[in-house]
């Protein structure tokens, strides 16, 4: 029997009572630290800010986010450097995003497969997800130093003795590939792969601990009906391995995309941007244009669109790929 209207409204009313504390909670924080910096974000790249007190925030228009686009080809100017810093951006994705995809999924195949042992290498892989960014970029750093006796560079450069010998039983070989020893943090494209392979090493652990969660929940039955058919490991790893982990491999996908698009840690640590902002990210670049110029309009524009930028790819991956439910 349908119960009178005033009994299902005192009900659905002591209902909304007993969230809204929660409810109120969850709107301040976003309201606080989610759509006011947004909102403040905007009056900034509109106007000629500064943090000085009393000083005027002059109206300016979109003449921040013209910036972006006005004498793009000539070098020094302003939208120069930051499509310098945006190329990057994108050479990032395309290379780290397949690198952590495709590391992160072979480890955990193969930890995936093992007897005995996976929480051991699971745990030791993934030291560099947990480790400290500062941390781990000094050690980058450290082994990839200019001079002849960094690790890179002494296992890498041509030695007319290539063997040195330690108490004639230990010998050190180097690989030899290299004529001189070379500044791989002060040149643009060697400073670049330094970010990338520390952008991949750092990653691939989280990549793997996700894809180990996705091959648990493909069924074992599937396996030993292909197994039944003839298959091999190849055809199983192609046939139902990949199938099986599309949705995982599609959420990594936009979170290692979206990850990439934001990378600034390790550039501020590396190079800074250098040589000659070469090097640079846009998340770097923004950061020095306001902390260190002070233009805070224009830093505030390339932020708004940056961020316009990772939502459109975001919102495109998931429209077109739908988390493989239409693959």
């Amino acid at each position: 029997m349908k119960k009178p209207l005033s009994e299902r409204f005192s009900q659905g009313l002591k209902q909304w009572l007993a969230v809204l504390p929660f409810l109120a909670v969850g709107m301040t924080l976003f309201i606080v630290f989610v759509l006011y910096p947004q909102i403040k974000n905007i009056y900034i790249a509109l106007t000629n800010y500064s943090i000085m007190p009393g000083s005027e925030n002059t109206f300016v228009g979109i003449s921040n986010f013209a910036k972006m686009f006005k004498d793009i080809s000539t070098k020094g100017s302003d939208a120069y450097f930051f499509w310098i810093a945006f190329r990057n951006n994108i050479l990032a994705v395309l290379v780290t995003v397949p690198g952590q995809l495709v590391l992160g999924l072979i480890v955990a195949v193969l930890i995936h497969n093992l007897k005995t042992g996976k929480n051991v290498y699971k745990v030791l892989l993934y030291i560099a997800v947990i480790c400290d960014w500062v941390v781990f970029c000094n050690i980058i750093d450290y082994i990839f130093q200019p001079d002849e006796g960094s690790l890179v560079n002494y296992c890498l450069t041509i030695r007319r003795q290539r063997q040195m010998c330690i108490r004639d039983s230990y010998c050190l070989t180097t690989i030899g590939i290299l004529k001189e020893p070379v500044a791989w943090l002060q040149n643009t494209w060697t400073g670049n792969f330094v970010i990338w392979i520390c952008s991949i090493w750092k990653g691939y652990g989280w990549v793997m601990i996700i894809y180990t969660a996705g091959l648990l929940g493909i069924p074992s039955d599937q396996y030993e009906a292909a197994t039944m058919d003839g298959a091999n490991a190849v055809q199983k790893f192609f046939h139902v391995t990949l199938p099986g982990l599309r949705g995982t491999t599609l959420y990594l996908l936009i979170n290692l995309i979206n990850g990439a698009m934001n990378i600034f840690i390790q550039v501020f640590l590396l190079t800074k941007g250098d040589p000659l902002g070469t090097t640079d990210v846009v998340m770097d670049y923004i950061y020095r244009r306001a902390f260190n110029y002070f233009d805070f309009g224009y830093a505030a524009a390339c932020g708004i669109v940056m961020g316009i930028v990772v939502f459109a790819i975001s919102m495109g991956l998931k429209r077109f790929l739908r988390y493989g439910e239409n693959l």
